[in-house]
């Protein structure tokens, strides 16, 4: 009889029936009718049907995930055959076909535990472990004996059988009675070490100092993880299976340990034989050098912009506080967590960053997965970080702190939450003491700076470049994070403007192998993506397109790109329909009645591409209306507050707001929209004439 991962109620096994579907099992038997309806399994995409996806759940145990189970359509699934994924089986039929569920947690830690599932029976991941050596060992004990009984019965031909000899008192390879071999180190004889030399003494018993930067609790031991001036590594304590070490040691402590080097499943792991808090002297030694060398690693020298930019100048001092921020975030073992816009721009800007820092990842810390845990991306699908987007963060993170001892994050914002509409999902964050770096080359509020911890944004009026991109600035930022990324991010930039690209990026994207036509390949594919499931990040595929592209993928996707998008253009350019009102030219097209509202291109990007082909001379306006808001571009500055303003004087029962500043959107009530829309197209000429 065991206890329960979950609740600890008493199961025959490690999980209870309640808690079946909160726990991932990985699947180590032969047969289907060995599975269990209604749990999680982890499984490999064996390949796509025109009805569904075939999911590999063991060697010989493959089920069907059929389309009518999915959250997408099939064609935006973003799988490819030999990725790892997590499915849930609905059904096991009679003849052995498998039915399989959607399941929106793709990751071990997104449930609340994982289990090994032998056939019919359940382990612990460490069970499993151990009991494969044990049953290793027994086969070699095994087949040892029956060596050994096999020489005893053979009969001697020549020698006879030897006299037993007189057994010494003395222990074996000793020296008068005294043992050779080197005794056990007591605890205080033990000289501290540093995390960055274990690699080279597994197996030896080490002592180590510093801060606890976070504990969770497996259904086996509590696994700590430990930072001191070089690194941080996973330290297990067991006391008994789901039992919290330690308990008196929290994140933030500052300790002392002393354990054995192992490696498990690849990863470098200290087994823990004690553990204590420092206290007074040695505390604040132990702090001392944790902040030494935190100071010494975190400030780049110098912010050496990648081309001859006088946006970036303007604003280099602050982009270099930004790198030291970001840095000092992997030091302190912070997850970061970077929120973006789901366009190209946000995506450049969200993966220039991600390129630097997950290398600082796998090299501050010992787990393999370390860069999925400290590093996360999730893209916005506007540039509002509004109460939806903030509440979904800080549960969260209050999640992860509760749970597993996480420390809070730091919040970067790139291309979104700068103007006021984002005060108070930023305000949210800031009661539990996260970090918000804003981080845009957009329109910027001077009422947000005291919602966020740094502001960078440019100065307008000595910038070269029209109209900067978020995403220049943070390949900037990603150069001064890690150097050695220079090279692989220098033609990000070129990629983030869609008109008016900077003669300097344009140039340097050149001159790393990406000409024009390769950059504006890049562009369309990255839009392209970033607007199915605009809520994932896509890191492997977004790697691909933008650092590997091996095979042409970014050629393939361009070119679905440009046939979606001139399609939806030739038939909403049919329906644009253009006046004058005083010497301002206004074209207008009904989006909710000729364009698809559901499928690519968004509104944003269709508009943007009919104002870059249709405007003209002089003052020129495009604007979408829709079923309740509508989009302004504009040849010459819009105050677009100031027309919802306007508009909701003249039009006061609509529920007239300025929603998305950065975007030119303006909401309304659906059932003013004919009069709303009237007077929005008067507020304009009267602000441009």
């Amino acid at each position: 009889m065991g206890s329960c991962i979950i609740c600890g109620t008493p199961v025959d096994g490690h999980i209870c029936d309640s808690h079946q579907e909160d726990v991932v099992f990985e699947f180590r038997g032969n047969h289907a009718n060995q599975l269990r309806s209604g749990r999680f399994y982890r499984g490999v995409v064996d390949g796509y049907a025109d009805f569904g996806v075939f999911i590999d759940i063991a060697p010989g145990v493959t089920g069907l995930l059929h389309r009518s189970e999915l959250d997408r359509r099939l064609e935006s699934l973003d799988w490819e055959p030999g990725d790892t994924v997590c499915v849930q089986v609905k059904n096991v039929r009679d003849n052995g076909n498998i039915d399989l569920g959607w399941s929106i947690r793709q990751s071990n830690r997104e449930f609340r535990g994982a289990l090994i599932q032998d056939g019919t029976k359940e382990y612990l991941p460490e069970e499993f472990e151990d009991a494969d050596e044990e049953s290793e060992a027994s086969e070699s004990e095994s087949e040892s004996a029956t060596s050994v009984q096999e020489e005893k019965e053979q009969p001697s031909e020549s020698e006879p059988e030897p006299e037993p000899e007189p057994q010494s008192t003395a222990p074996a390879n000793t020296a008068d009675g005294q043992d050779e071999s080197e005794p056990e180190p007591e605890p205080g004889q033990l000289d501290r070490v540093t995390v960055d030399s274990l690699s080279d003494r597994v197996g030896e018993t080490v002592r180590l100092e510093g801060e606890i930067v976070s504990a969770r609790q497996t259904g086996g031991p509590t696994v700590f993880e430990l930072r001191d001036e070089t690194g941080v590594v996973d330290c297990a304590a067991f006391v008994e299976p789901g039992v919290r070490a330690y308990p008196d040691i929290d994140v933030d402590s500052i300790v002392r340990l002393d354990g054995e080097v192992e490696m498990r499943r690849g990863d470098l792991q200290v087994e823990t034989e004690a553990l204590v808090a420092l206290e007074s002297n040695e505390q604040t030694e132990v702090q001392t050098r944790l902040s030494d060398a935190l100071s010494d690693r975190a400030r780049p020298e110098a912010l050496k912009p990648l081309a001859d930019n006088e946006t970036v100048v303007s604003v280099a001092e602050g982009l270099l506080d930004a790198a030291e921020v970001i840095r000092t975030a992997v030091l302190e073992s912070r997850p970061i967590v970077v929120r973006h816009g789901a366009s190209a721009d946000g995506y450049v800007a969200g993966a220039a960053l991600e390129h630097a820092v997950l290398p600082l990842i796998r090299e501050e810390h010992a787990r393999s997965d370390a860069e999925y845990h400290y590093f996360t991306r999730r893209p916005l699908d506007d540039s509002v970080y509004g109460m939806d987007a903030a509440t979904n963060d800080a549960t969260r993170m209050l999640q992860d702190r509760d749970r597993h001892d996480e420390k809070i994050p730091l919040f970067i914002f790139l291309g979104t939450a700068s103007t006021v509409e984002s005060e108070d999902g930023l305000g949210l964050l800031g009661i539990y003491g996260a970090e918000r770096l804003v981080i845009d080359a957009g329109a910027v509020d001077s009422g947000i700076l005291d919602a966020a911890d740094l502001l960078v944004t440019p100065d307008k009026n000595s910038a070269d470049d029209r109209n900067p991109s978020t995403g220049s600035l943070a390949a900037n930022v990603a150069a001064a994070i890690n150097e050695d990324v220079r090279d692989d991010v220098g033609h990000l930039p070129a990629i983030s403007y869609w008109e008016d690209t900077p003669q300097a990026y344009t140039e340097l994207a050149d001159s790393l192998g990406y000409d024009d036509e390769r950059v504006a390949n890049l562009r369309a594919a990255i839009a392209l993506e970033a607007y199915y499931q605009s809520y994932q990040d896509k890191r492997e595929l977004v790697t691909d397109l933008l650092f590997e592209d091996a095979g042409g993928l970014a050629d393939h996707i361009a070119e679905q790109f440009d046939v979606k998008l001139e399609t939806e253009f030739e038939t909403a350019i049919a329906h644009l329909e253009t006046e004058e009102r005083d010497g301002v030219t206004l074209a207008v097209l009904d989006t909710d009645a000729y364009t698809h509202r559901f499928d690519f291109p968004p509104t944003g990007l269709l508009l943007d591409e009919i104002h870059r082909r249709e405007r003209d001379e002089g003052p020129f306006v495009t604007i979408g209306v829709g079923m309740d808001e509508l989009f302004i571009r504009s040849t010459d500055r819009v105050d677009i507050r100031a027309v919802a303003s306007d508009t909701a004087v003249e039009v006061g029962d609509a529920d007239v707001t300025a929603l998305g500043v950065r975007e030119g959107r303006i909401e309304f009530l659906s059932g003013r929209r004919d009069q709303v829309s009237e007077a929005v197209l008067d507020a304009i000429a009267a602000q441009l004439s």
